[in-house]
């Protein structure tokens, strides 16, 4: 503790003075408003936003450089929330777990509410791991030290076990799901091995699938469906009006500052430990509230605030904590910290001891600039929410056109390839089937995320520890704790009696939904076999979920046709809570025209991706707007001309002048090699 003398807090202060210089702190408020742009287009990360930005560092004075840079990364998970909130389409992976709760509010007409709710957390939290990252690192380095291979591993089973946290009242299906997604993530190359693992020979495959379309496709296309099929406004009734729906949104989180802390806390300690992205980082943070909070069970994934509230504090706090092992080690948390990192090094900083001795100053800079971009970042929000939440009442002709190809501009960042696009398409239908037929999408997406490091862990550690990986310390607590969690609904079953109250039905239930469960068993199968003929570091991973899945599957269909229990929501999907966004108006819509508007709505998605592909990205644009207000909405011709020019040239001037974003390559480009060249 000797650190935290005099000196410090004489180089903590001076960091202050420095960096509230006017020539810094308008850079800091660039890098601000920058980030809060980038977190209002889906698929466009950190990574685009320090691409964009460190070019322009080289020649300024380092602490306006890493101002500006860190005020864009704290802010982008502030203002990602706004299209999870309003339209159910995660901005970035890390807001997935905000649409459960977030889209239900908006849906009631509580826009305001929880996008305020939101911000306060956000900024909470951001000044949470600010705080964390100041106290920490002259502490932290035998903590990161002492994190191996069996650790990360550990707390990647432990992140897996969420799923049954996650899974409402089917825990098998979220099993089936989480299994589904880890197969899906293990597409590609084999790094161990080398061994290519159902590529089909395609070199889209040979990497694997990118996280971003497949975000976009299972969580952002079956919200925006939904809106297809109800025709109307996303709110139908505005409960509160802007000004009172802030101010409810503060009261919120200042109610729950205790959920506020401790999942501050928690984002912190996980952005410290390296691979553990945003995208499993909310969902923990979730899981840990709808464990803890009371009458969580019965109220999340329906509009309860605090669902918003634990996801967004973890989201913000994990920005600061993310900097401890890279100040203190310089190893950066993924592709976004590495360009960091590079820039830091450009600048003659080295990180290690001497981002603690040295340069002190410039640590300090940089805690004060996380900090300080938190509460710029959601003053910002503040000032623009109520005009955001107003979004929320306009008519479905008028948002859906205008998400379209902004959807398919950020699915297009997963590899910059056709088969995002193609890839977006297909995890929508299968995200719009879960859905509506209530199956958790939670836990397909964390089985994506954790999947691929969980057997990368489990290689090195087996290769360098043996079995013995599991006798340390750390790892035996998670483990256990992965268990308590993973098999707790089991537990509570047993304990009410759940167990006793099944009986056979004495008849075969088997229902067109169920060919759910064979498309999933069907998929693991396959995968099981196929797989047997790789090398043995190649198959043991592949083999042991996919026997998991058609388990777990097989169990789960057996129980559904076979047997029902004595009250309904007793172990299935007969009642009690869903963990998703569930569908509404079921009962107002006849199946058969849900069907029919579904496959419309699809159907526009493919014509956009048809057009795009004939005539280029650009002139699509225009033409599938209009063409959707007129055959839809009936709009007129003045409206839909007028906004289909707006989208085009904010589309156009954003993405292709300011960011660079490549477009598809279509046939047009082919013909008319000159006008492509002049596109780009």
């Amino acid at each position: 503790m000797d650190f935290f003398n005099h000196a410090t807090l004489m180089a903590a202060g001076h960091a202050l003075t420095t960096l509230l210089q006017f020539n810094r702190l308008i850079f800091l408020c660039f890098g601000v408003v920058v980030g809060l742009a980038i977190g209002l287009l889906p698929g466009i990360g950190g990574l685009t936003g320090f691409a964009l930005l460190v070019p322009f560092t080289y020649t300024m004075d380092p602490y306006a450089a890493f101002a500006m840079l860190l005020g864009m990364a704290s802010v982008i998970t502030t203002s990602d929330v706004i299209p999870a909130v309003l339209f159910g389409v995660p901005g970035h992976a890390a807001s997935q777990a905000t649409v459960l709760d977030g889209l239900p509010m908006t849906k009631r007409g509580e826009a305001a509410r929880a996008l305020s709710a939101c911000y306060t957390s956000s900024l909470f939290g951001g000044l949470i791991g600010a705080i964390i990252l100041a106290f920490s690192l002259p502490l932290v380095r035998p903590f990161v030290l002492s994190i191996g291979t069996p650790e990360m591993l550990a707390l990647t089973i432990f992140g897996v076990s969420m799923v049954s946290a996650l899974s409402g009242n089917a825990p098998l299906r979220g099993v089936v799901a989480a299994c589904f997604g880890i197969l899906v993530g293990m597409i590609g190359t084999n790094v161990e091995t080398g061994q290519m693992r159902w590529t089909a020979n395609l070199l889209y495959l040979q990497d694997g699938i990118p996280l971003v379309p497949i975000i976009l496709g299972i969580f952002a296309l079956p919200e925006l469906c939904e809106l297809a099929i109800r025709r109307t406004a996303i709110a139908e009734n505005v409960e509160f009006n802007s000004l009172h729906g802030m101010r409810q949104g503060v009261r919120d989180s200042l109610r729950n500052w205790f959920l506020v802390i401790r999942c501050g806390g928690l984002g912190a300690v996980l952005g410290a430990i390296p691979g553990i992205t945003g995208a499993v980082t909310d969902w923990i943070a979730y899981g840990h509230a709808l464990q803890t909070a009371k009458g969580a069970k019965e109220t999340f994934t329906t509009g309860d605030v605090r669902g918003v509230i634990a996801p967004e504090a973890a989201n913000n706090a994990r920005e600061g904590g993310s900097l401890v092992p890279m100040l203190s080690f310089g190893v950066p948390g993924g592709a976004a910290q590495a360009i960091l990192l590079g820039a830091m090094m450009v600048h003659g900083f080295i990180p290690g001891p001497d981002m603690l001795t040295k340069h002190l100053d410039l640590t300090y800079s940089m805690v004060w600039s996380v900090a300080l971009a938190n509460i710029f970042g959601a003053g910002l929000c503040f000032l623009l929410s109520g005009q955001f939440a107003k979004i929320s009442t306009l008519r479905y002709t008028l948002i859906l056109p205008v998400i379209m190809p902004i959807i398919y501009v950020g699915a297009f960042q997963g590899s910059r390839s056709w088969g995002d696009l193609f890839v977006l398409l297909i995890a929508g239908l299968i995200g719009w089937t879960m859905k509506r037929l209530k199956w958790a999408r939670p836990p397909l997406i964390l089985g994506l995320v954790l999947g691929v490091l969980m057997e990368r862990y489990m290689s090195i550690s087996f290769v360098r520890y043996g079995t013995h990986w599991m006798t340390r310390p750390v790892v035996m607590v998670l483990l256990i704790m992965a268990a308590l969690v993973f098999f707790n609904p089991l537990f509570k079953l047993i304990r009410s009696g759940g167990l006793a109250r099944m009986r056979p039905s004495g008849k075969i239930a088997l229902k067109l939904e169920d060919l759910v469960y064979v498309f999933f068993i069907g998929i693991g199968l396959y995968m099981l076999v196929t797989s047997q003929s790789w090398l043995l570091m190649a198959r043991i991973g592949p083999t042991v979920v996919a026997s998991i899945l058609v388990a777990a599957g097989s169990i789960s269909l057996a129980y559904k046709v076979f047997v029902i229990p004595a009250k309904a929501g007793a172990g299935h999907a007969g009642g009690g809570i869903h963990m998703d966004v569930a569908s509404e108006h079921d009962e107002k819509l006849p199946n058969q025209l849900v069907l029919l508007r579904a496959l419309r709505f699809f159907g526009w998605f493919v014509a956009f991706l048809v057009s795009m592909g004939v005539i280029g990205m650009i002139p699509t644009v225009p033409l599938i707007i209009v063409a959707f207000m007129r055959v839809e909405g009936r709009e007129s011709w003045r409206l839909s001309l007028i906004l289909a020019f707006c989208v085009t040239a904010f589309i156009f001037v954003v993405f292709n002048q300011i960011i660079h974003i490549p477009w598809p390559s279509s046939l047009m480009d082919q013909w008319f090699p000159a006008l492509a060249a002049a596109g780009a």
